[in-house]
């Protein structure tokens, strides 16, 4: 009878493998076979440059090209950044057994120097952005050090993940709007809670190892009551995101788009199965095109006439 292969999200086919040998551990680590995380790291940031006011719409498309570059190395540099800490537990992990530096295809070394190369990168878009936007960053990067450790000693390590992946929606709104202010702070609300849903679905997918090896996650704590756990992450992070709307003064162009963002959130916690990691994975990945929408909705409603 043929082994059950382990469910893994790593993929070494396609692309990654045309490239030298030498060249794909190092892709792997910074996980660019995998452009999830980045959209689900840069769309808010778009929500919060779109939810802004004061800039041409010609300045916003610039800033959205910095902040997709921005998105693309800070997400490669907090993959390596978690890979180190947790390289000994990815080793226990069905999942993240064959991530590079627990299989040991990269070692620590390397690691810290790709690392270092991608935060000189990400300091160089940071200097084009406004003024405010480096007094954020610094915050940003304690909360990128700082998350791998947060399942060590707290069950809600998801919400440590909202809190720092979510950063980008007010980085966003300083950029564009050169200010903190309630609607910025509404839509940093509203995505940590939205990234605390999707990534509680990511995390059911680890369970069983999670628990063998003591390590906590929110998947674990909720696991019993998934749905409604979820619902009221993404219900509550749609109101916050209604309500920035609202203060901001967005036009009714917003309201009929964002509903059928909605709409696709309900698909998710109607379709959710713990038991089921591929299911989550899918669940998971299905917030890109959600926040697309959502992205869609905040430009019509600040420029539809």
């Amino acid at each position: 009878m043929p082994q059950a292969v382990p469910h893994t999200d790593i993929r070494t086919d396609g692309w990654v493998a045309r490239l030298p040998e030498s060249v794909q551990p190092y892709v792997l680590l910074a996980r660019l076979d995998r452009p999830v995380g980045t959209w689900l790291l840069l769309l808010p940031g778009v929500w919060g440059i779109e939810l802004a006011a004061g800039r041409s719409q010609e300045q916003r498309w610039e800033l959205i090209l910095l902040f997709a570059i921005g998105s693309l190395v800070m997400r490669s540099a907090g993959c390596v950044v978690n890979d180190i800490w947790d390289r000994d537990i990815d080793a226990q992990v069905a999942r993240t057994a064959g991530r590079p530096l627990a299989s040991g295809r990269v070692s620590l070394g390397n690691a810290l120097v790709l690392l270092a190369g991608l935060l000189l990168i990400g300091a160089c878009v940071l200097l084009t952005l406004p003024f405010l936007c480096w007094w954020l960053a610094p915050l940003a990067l304690v909360l990128v050090a700082l998350y791998p450790a947060a399942k060590r000693v707290t069950w809600w390590p998801q919400l440590v993940m909202g809190f720092t992946f979510g950063f980008g929606a007010p980085m966003g709104y300083a950029a564009a709007g050169e200010k903190i202010d309630l609607p910025c702070l509404l839509l940093y609300v509203g995505t940590i809670l939205w990234q605390l849903g999707f990534d509680t679905i990511y995390g059911f997918q680890d369970m069983d190892d999670d628990a063998r090896i003591g390590v906590r996650s929110t998947s674990r704590l909720w696991a019993q009551q998934a749905r409604g756990f979820i619902a009221c992450c993404y219900l509550f992070a749609t109101a916050f995101f209604f309500l920035a709307a609202f203060i901001a003064r967005l036009n009714w162009a917003f309201w009929p788009v964002a509903f059928v963002a909605t709409l696709m959130l309900g698909r998710q916690i109607v379709s959710l199965r713990t038991d089921r990691p591929a299911l989550c994975l899918k669940l998971f990945k299905n917030n890109v095109p959600y926040a697309m929408m959502l992205a869609l909705a905040f430009a019509l409603g600040r420029y539809w006439a």
